[in-house]
């Protein structure tokens, strides 16, 4: 289960809070900065810059690790109403940097609300299916 929080500093760049969990005695909270703009009349490309803190169920004490992430992505409007993305990035642990990715698609129903499902893998977790709500406001 996970919650993603964004909001626009400027025109083309955001700042953004994110949390996941298991409910195992699990997270992974993310923070940073992205950026955004235009690659044509139906595309973008987006990006982001986060540190990560993460605390897995194995770890027997309040102990947890810290890591930093880059990605880069782009949204392209397939339809009136539907949007794919994909995105690639690295995850780089204390020991290693893992290679992270998603791709999926985005049904905007209305401006304010859009539902969405991806295949992704960010690095913590493994592979997963995401599906998402996001609400605009």
């Amino acid at each position: 289960m996970g919650t993603e929080f964004t909001t626009f500093f400027t025109e083309n760049t955001h700042f953004i809070a994110r949390a996941d969990s298991r409910f195992e005695g699990d997270w992974d909270i993310a923070g940073g900065i992205g950026f955004n703009g235009p690659i044509g009349q139906f595309a973008d490309v987006y990006g982001q810059l986060l540190v990560h803190n993460v605390k897995t169920k194995d770890d027997e004490k309040f102990d947890s690790e810290f890591m930093s992430e880059f990605n880069i992505g782009s949204r392209v409007w397939l339809l009136q109403n539907i949007e794919g993305v994909g995105q690639v990035g690295m995850l780089n642990r204390r020991d290693d940097t893992v290679f992270i990715w998603s791709i999926g698609a985005r049904f905007h129903s209305t401006e304010a609300l859009s539902l969405g499902a991806d295949l992704k893998d960010g690095g913590i977790y493994g592979p997963q299916v995401q599906m998402s709500v996001e609400f605009g406001f």
